[in-house]
């Protein structure tokens, strides 16, 4: 493991804010890591308001796009609300859907067979509409790059509206409107929502026409919270203050199909984490399993009776995936040990019946024991499919794109990418793949890096700080929980093993003499050697509140230990 203390801010600057905030200074300097340089960029960031969200008509298009739908609605069209099987677009549509069918009732809801159709607009489900006399189709988290099956579409005299936020291509669909606020002409002033982010703004724009305010919103913001959670987009700007209110709902008047999912939880507040670990990874089984129609049932189920009934088929299909999950990451770390591959710098496997609803989770799993850019390949109809995960700051869209050659196809960015191949030349870009990242990997990349904000002593951690710290929340990227380093640490001879196979560490931490502190940490026991006889150690954590029985106490939580 890899430690690198993030660089200092200026002095200067960390003094000036620390003062105008009366915090202390290390605290400052993790606001000015994180962008914050002033009193009102600090209260922005500390008290996020809905006042904070931007006129959703500064999107490049929206005033097209309401037009079209108003037109829809006056005529009495029939519109269809299709999005992608994952937790962003299933959420996306749930949202787009339920927001439209509160006033009008000829809306349908579509999701793609992740095995019959794929990712994105589908020409089975273009033809699905036109049977259907459906004459709009509404688009979320995915068509930014549809152009053949917009015209495909326009042929059978059924408008499409975009709402994407992934890059656009060189050109964009002939679309009635587009709505992605990555488009190179679109002045839209934040541009990392994700699609449910799109899809709220779409409805906010349609709102404001029929006199609503941002107040008529809340009750769907928990579903926008859910897919900025689950779609890892930057933990900023709007995105942060969505997640927060959408956290709130979460936690206090949840739609039913949520509340059916979090109700065996004891946990008496849910953190982005929970959103991340707990209610995401139920809602994408759906899809990974079964089909994402499954979600869209759920989340826009308003009895809580029949949404309880949904969520536990959903916890069927999550179980499956659990099982799958853990069966393929043992197979493929076997098929790495007599390959002998373990000293790659890559890691590419393939199996051909291997589920592809789980290959990418499979990937990020292998990641955790060899940690190297890695595809999971299995087969799919007369090609070979795969999920690609990578490691931290390394490109691995570049590193296909320079094994292109042996590729059918391929799409993705920095860190997750898919593609499909013939078999035949399976082996053939497997030896190009680690030829291309052996030759433009960085040796530091290779190592698990450890991005540290602030070294700070035991003495320094008190209530005050946690509440400090607990309005940094919701966390997420470019807003990641506070990670620091303490040196010269002794365990008070309370250090032990725990966990099923003894995997975990448990210990109770003092420097000099400073306030003892409870720690744990997690597949951390084979440092056990660091912390017996009294020895010193450095140890890097973060800080929580550890809830039992009620009491509320302090504890660190140890990311690695030397």
């Amino acid at each position: 493991m890899r430690w690198t203390i993030k660089p200092k801010p200026a002095e200067e600057k960390v003094k000036h804010l620390a003062q105008a905030l009366n915090i202390e200074n290390f605290v400052a300097s993790l606001l000015i890591q994180r962008g914050i340089e002033t009193y009102d960029e600090a209260k922005a960031f500390f008290r996020p308001s809905l006042d904070d969200l931007h006129n959703p008509y500064l999107m490049k298009d929206m005033d097209k796009a309401v037009e079209r739908i108003e037109k829809a609605i006056a005529n009495n069209e029939n519109i269809m609300v299709f999005g992608d099987y994952d937790v962003d677009g299933t959420t996306a549509v749930s949202l787009v859907s339920s927001y439209l069918k509160s006033y009008y009732k000829n809306v349908a809801t579509y999701i793609p067979d992740r095995y019959d159709e794929g990712y994105g607009i589908s020409y089975k489900g273009i033809d699905y509409a036109d049977d259907n006399s459906i004459t709009l189709i509404i688009a979320l988290d995915c068509g930014i790059k549809s152009i053949d099956h917009v015209v495909y579409a326009k042929e059978r005299n059924i408008d499409f509206i975009i709402c994407d936020h992934h890059r656009p291509g060189d050109f964009l669909p002939d679309a009635v409107a587009v709505l992605d606020p990555k488009r190179a002409d679109c002045s839209y002033p934040y541009d990392e929502l994700c699609g449910c982010g799109v899809g709220f703004k779409l409805i906010q724009a349609l709102g404001q026409n029929r006199n609503q305010t941002i107040e008529d919103f809340i009750p769907y913001l928990d579903l926008v919270a859910t897919a900025i959670a689950a779609d890892i987009v930057p933990m900023t700007g709007e995105n942060r203050v969505l997640a927060k209110f959408g956290l709130e709902v979460i936690n206090t008047n949840p739609r039913p199909g949520i509340q059916a999912l979090i109700q065996n939880i004891k946990k008496q507040v849910l953190t982005i984490t929970d959103v991340v670990f707990i209610i995401a990874p139920r809602i994408n089984a759906a899809g990974r399993i079964k089909h994402g129609n499954y979600a869209v049932e759920l989340l826009t189920e308003f009895d809580l009776e029949q949404a309880i009934e949904f969520a536990s088929q959903i916890e069927i299909f999550n179980a499956d995936r659990k099982d799958l999950d853990k069966q393929i990451t043992q197979e493929a770390l076997v098929q790495i040990e007599i390959n002998d591959e373990s000293n790659n710098f890559t890691t590419v496997v393939y199996q051909e019946d291997w589920h592809k609803g789980v290959i990418g989770i499979v990937a990020s799993r292998l990641i955790e024991t060899h940690y190297k850019p890695t595809i999971v390949f299995t087969k799919s109809g007369d090609k070979l499919a795969a999920s690609a995960r990578s490691v931290k700051d390394f490109d691995i869209y570049n590193a296909l794109e320079s094994s292109a050659e042996y590729l059918e196809q391929f799409g993705g960015h920095m860190y997750a990418a898919g593609m499909t191949l013939k078999e035949e030349n399976y082996e053939a870009f497997k030896n190009k793949f680690e030829e291309v990242v052996k030759e433009s990997i960085h040796p530091d990349l290779r190592i698990p890096e450890i991005a540290i904000d602030a070294e700070i002593y035991l003495s320094d951690i008190n209530e005050k700080l946690v509440r400090i710290l607990k309005q940094f929340e919701p966390f997420g990227p470019q807003n990641m929980t506070p990670v620091f380093i303490s040196k010269n640490i002794k365990d008070t001879g309370y250090g032990k093993t725990m966990g099923k196979e003894e995997e975990h560490l448990r210990l109770f931490v003092k420097q000099d003499n400073s306030e003892g502190f409870a720690a744990i940490g997690f597949n951390l026991s084979q440092k056990m050697d660091c912390i017996t006889n009294n020895k010193s150690f450095d140890a890097v954590y973060c800080i929580e509140e550890n809830e039992w029985n009620g009491n509320v106490t302090l504890q660190l939580k140890l990311r690695d230990i030397n």
